[in-house]
Formats: structure tokens, sequence, C-alpha cells
């Protein structure tokens, strides 16, 4: 393994790493990074930094000695042993995460019995997950129970067993392959964005030392072999010296001061920041705890908590960071900034910290609408159960995911209890005399599992005169961007096409880059005729293009118009042309978004979803505080 003190640079990861080394309490790290920046690499060295842990003797959950609520006590003597880095990989199934029925016992000795899981592994050390971003929604949902509670609730099989499972969490991932939930996201206690640098003389030593360690990893290892042990001392010891670092009123006030400045949700920011400060302050041997700890702190636990937007860039600008210290400092001096005798009131705070947003605009042949506020987006779905690549929007058959009946036909492992139910009422008449089960081919059932997919979501937009006018751009724009990010966080396959004036043109081709998506949307030109027609031929071919390269990723086409034709490519009647257009998408999932505004409505949109077979929103019941339920395409 690469030792963890030849890494050249990651300063502020391998911070993060060691204050969660000495504290766990903070919660783990979120690591950040473009491929091939040694974010594994980092990680995977920290396991041999870690102090040697006493568990209880023959516990399979590795529990402190004395532990009464694990499921193997009560417990007799007492094992030292290193602290684990257990990796999780991206396509575990569920029992492979939580544990399952013993299969070996079951069958050989006829008794149920549990099989532990990667998270009581992983329990008083580390649970490493890399590429975390692409992990299955199911497992998501697992990893925050376990991280939440510190312990992890098995119902499956018909076992029923709960253990403690309390870990450091580490994940790694590129967000260029999209983005966390925002639940998971909060779990991490610190983020880190790691990129390579762009110093010669920084990556002439990386290729140095990398091309080392392969050619003679044994005395690479050895030659780095003081300074880890100096480290793991270093972390020892200040780990004995936590529990006596203070931490005084003034700088508690200065953690809330700069916590509310950057408007973060909920209050786990600044316990972290409190946790991270005192950490650093052990670790640099100090008794208390300073500005320049809760500045650390800052730096590492706020970057991703602040974050308003899935298009906004992380992290915390300097300028900002200094502001929102320096008028914190007013609150870390004042005594008497609390809560007063009448209420929960106290000092004010400093003003908020706007972050980049990220808004330019480019010209366009009308001025450019005001930005309309942005919503949260209705799940638009893709009807039925499809095949393709994982992701967080429609139903699909998958390798992994939830179990949701048994086949004898297809699916994919065995579905253990269906198998065993099937089996035993025959035991008898096979002659079994002992334990164990006597099993046959026809016994066999196969579990079907189901997941989400990724679709390909194409936005087909009008960007004619008439959706110009009166501001309705503006509410289009809203709405698109709203949709680009529910989009953003379910991995989806985006592109854009826009018709305007005489003709369509395909403003983005499907890209997983659904920022892109953004920008091109930011300075999309309106104005001119409405060449329906000619939108709906244009997002046809598109998703011709498209079936050929990937025919098992179902598409989704949302459609943005006021259902009025007034040109055509095509040189008959635009409204008849639309029509006869919209028949080469009946067998394609369309949600047609009416942008129609007034009092007056002709009802348009609604004969084109006709059309297309699909489903007709109003531009408004987009909004998921409108509408209850799914909106399916039919």
């Amino acid at each position: 393994m690469f030792p963890f003190s030849a890494v050249v640079g990651h300063d502020d990861l391998r911070l993060a790493l060691l204050l969660n080394a000495v504290h766990p309490g903070i919660g783990g790290v979120l690591v950040r990074g473009e491929k091939g920046t040694a974010k594994s690499t980092i990680v995977r060295a920290l396991a041999a930094l870690l102090p040697e842990l006493d568990v209880s003797h023959g516990c399979r959950f590795g529990c402190v000695p004395g532990t009464a609520d694990c499921p193997d006590a009560p417990h007799e003597g007492v094992d030292r042993r290193p602290a684990r880095l257990v990796e999780l990989p991206v396509g575990a199934t569920e029992d492979r995460l939580v544990g399952s029925l013993d299969l070996e016992k079951a069958l050989t000795e006829g008794v149920r019995a549990f099989q532990p899981g990667l998270l009581a592994a992983a329990h008083r050390g580390v649970l490493y997950v890399d590429e975390v971003n692409l992990l299955h929604d199911h497992l998501v949902d697992l990893l925050l129970d376990a991280a939440a509670m510190g312990r992890a609730h098995v119902e499956r099989e018909g076992v029923s067993i709960s253990h403690p499972s309390q870990f450091l969490l580490v994940g790694t991932m590129n967000p260029e392959e999209g983005e966390l939930r925002p639940q998971l996201l909060d779990r991490f206690g610190l983020t880190v964005a790691v990129k390579a640098a762009r110093d010669v003389g920084v990556r002439t030593e990386v290729i140095r030392r990398r091309l080392a360690y392969e050619a003679d990893p044994v005395t690479f290892a050895a030659k780095w072999a003081g300074a880890d042990a100096e480290l793991k001392q270093q972390i020892t010891e200040a780990r004995s010296k936590l529990p006596g670092v203070s931490l005084p009123d003034g700088e508690l006030r200065r953690i809330a001061a700069v916590c509310a400045a950057f408007e973060v949700d909920g209050m786990r920011a600044d316990l972290v920041v409190a946790r991270a400060a005192t950490a650093h302050a052990a670790w640099r041997g100090a008794s208390e705890v300073e500005e320049q700890d809760v500045e650390t702190a800052v730096r590492l636990a706020l970057p991703h908590r602040r974050r308003r937007d899935p298009f906004d860039e992380p992290g915390i600008e300097e300028q900002q960071l200094e502001d929102a210290m320096r008028q914190a400092a007013e609150h870390a001096s004042d005594p008497d900034d609390g809560p007063d005798d009448d209420g929960p009131g106290g000092g004010e705070l400093p003003e908020p910290q706007d972050g980049p947003k990220g808004n330019g605009n480019a010209p366009r042949d009308r001025p450019a609408p005001e930005p309309a506020p942005a919503f949260k987006a209705r799940l638009l779905e893709v009807p039925g159960v499809g095949e393709g690549a994982p992701g967080k929007r429609s139903r699909a058959r998958a390798r992994t995911g939830r179990i949701v009946r048994s086949s004898t036909v297809d699916g994919n492992g065995i579905h253990l209890v269906d198998t065993l139910t099937n089996a035993a009422p025959h035991q008898a008449a096979r002659g079994r005399s002992g334990p164990g089960l006597l099993l046959t081919a026809a016994d066999l059932r196969k579990a079907v599992r189901e997941g989400k997919e990724s679709n390909l979501v194409l936005f087909v937009v009008d960007a004619s005169g008439s959706m110009a006018a009166q501001k309705r751009m503006s509410a289009v724009s809203g709405a698109v961007i709203s949709l680009l990010r529910d989009a953003y966080q379910r991995r989806d396959k985006v592109g854009v096409v826009t018709f305007r004036g005489q003709t369509a043109e395909v403003a983005l081709p499907p890209t997983t880059s659904v920022d892109a998506a953004a920008t091109r949307l930011k300075k999309m030109r309106t104005g001119g005729r409405t060449p329906l027609a000619d939108g709906l031929l244009k997002a046809h071919r598109v998703l011709e293009i498209e079936r050929m390269r990937d025919p098992r990723k179902r598409p989704l086409v949302v459609l943005l118009t006021d259902g009025r034709a007034t040109s055509s490519g095509l040189g008959g009647d635009p409204t008849k042309d639309a029509l006869k257009a919209a028949g080469l998408l009946e067998q394609t999932a369309v949600v047609v978004v009416d942008c129609e505004q007034g009092h007056v409505r002709l009802g348009l949109a609604q004969k084109i979803a006709e059309a297309l077979q699909g489903t007709c929103v109003r531009l408004d019941q987009l909004s998921a505080d409108h509408l209850a339920g799914v909106v399916r395409a039919a």
C-alpha cells in the first residue's frame, strides 16, 4: 500500500482525514475531484495510521469490551487488532451491506443464523465508498440510517437483528458523473476538493515517487515507514489530549455566527465545525480552541453545506470567508451576545454571504427576461419498467436493488427464502433423515430485483416571439432550470432542442453534463415565428441517433410550448404539419408543458399532447407543491 506520508500535496485532504482519525465524531470526509488525483490512494493509506482497537473476544462486530447490546454478548476476553478500512463497492447488493441469512448453516444444519455484512465489519473503523455518487438509492438509504443511529437494523429473510455500526464514512466522487442526494451530502462532516497540481516541480515529484513505488513497493514503503509511524503516534497523542481541550464561549459564538452568515441548513454544521476545531486544537497540541482552529474547521465543513443550487460552484471564496470571520469576531469578543431572560433571542448575526450564482446572460434578439424564481420540479417518469443504466428516475429491472418477487425464469441471484420454502414440504418424501435440506433444480427461485434507471430527457423549447411576450419566456426558463436540477440529481442524460423563426436547432446535443444545458439555456435566443413541426421533427431525429447509440436508455421528451404553430419548413399548413410530426413520437413518453397564460386559453397544447399520446400539464403544475402523486407520461 502506498504510504500516507509519501503523498505529494493535497494538504487539505490529508488534514481532513487526520482530524477525523483524531475525532471520529466529526462524521467523515467527502473527497471531490477529477479523475487521476490520488483520491483513493490517500484514503486507503489512512488505514495504516489508525490506532489499534481493543475488541471483545470472538465478537463478529468488533464491539468495545463490556458492550451489552451486542448480538454476540456476553463476551469473554479482550483481543487487540488494527482498525479496519472496509470498502463498499458501487455494485454491492443489499445483503452484502447489511448482512443476511447464513446460507451455509441454513442448508447444512437447518438452523437460522445471521451472517454480518459490511456495516458490521466497518464498526469502529472506516467505511470507504469509491464513486459514492453512483451508489444505488436503496444502499444510500441504508447508509443514512446506520450513520444517523449508529446501529444497523436488519429485518430480512426471517432474520431480525440490531447491532452497533459506528464508522468513519469516507467517500470519493467525480462531480462530472453526477451529484449526491442532499441527505447523504450533509452526512459527511468535512469535504475537500482536489485537483491535479499545475506546478511542474510538484508534478515531477509525483511521477518520481509513483515510479519508485511501482518498481519496488517494499523498499519504498520501508523508506516512509518512519514518517508514517510519527503520524500514527501524533494521532494517538491528539486523541488522548482531545477530552481536555476546552471550547471557550467566545469561540462558540464565533462558530455560530459564521454558520449563520453562510445560511447553512440546520445545526449539524455548527456541531461539525465545533468538533473539527476541537480536533485541530488537539492536533497542534493546544489546550483550548482558538480562532485559527475555527477558521480551519470552517474551510473544511461548510463548502458542501452552503451550496444553494446544483449549478452553483461548490466552495467558499477567500473574501467571503474573511468577511464572515471578521464580522463573527465581534460576537466572539462580546460576552453579552447570548439569549436574554425573555426568550431565545440574541445579538445580531453577520449579513449572509452571497455565493457565486453564475447567472450571466448572452445577447438575444429580444431583451433578456427577468429570471423567474425556480421551484422544486415534480418527478416526471417514463412509464413501465426499463433496463437502462443505473440512475434515479424511472423504474427498471436491475442486477442490484430491492427484491420485489421471485421467479423460476428470470432474475439475478437466488431468492433464498422462497427456495427454502418451496423445498421444505418435500423433505419427508425425499427421504431426509438428518440436518440440512435436500434440494432439486425445481426448488430454485431467482430473485427479481427492481431499482431506478437514468433516462434521456430531451427538452424541446418553443423560443418564438409569442413565447417571449408577457415575460412568458422567463417563466419557461425557470421551469426548465428546475427540471434540469432534477435531472442533475437523477444522473440523466439531457439534450435541448429549440425552435424559432423558420427552423429548429439542437441547442445542446444529449450529454451527461447538465450544467452545460443550463448554460446553453441562459444563452438561448428568442423571437420570430413558431415552427412547431420542425421542432418535433428535430426531436425525432435526435432520439433516433441516441437510440442507435444506446438502445436501453429510454427517452422522455418534455415539450414546452403554448401550442401555437405559425410556420412550417414542410411547406403545408403549420398546425396540420405539427400534428403529423407529432405522430412520429407516438411511441415515446412525452410530457407537454402548456405555457399559455391569461384568462382566455385556446387549449392548443392539449391537442398537441393528444396527438403525441402524452400528458399535458400547465406550467404552474410542474411544482411539487401544486400536484399530488407522480406525473406520468401516458
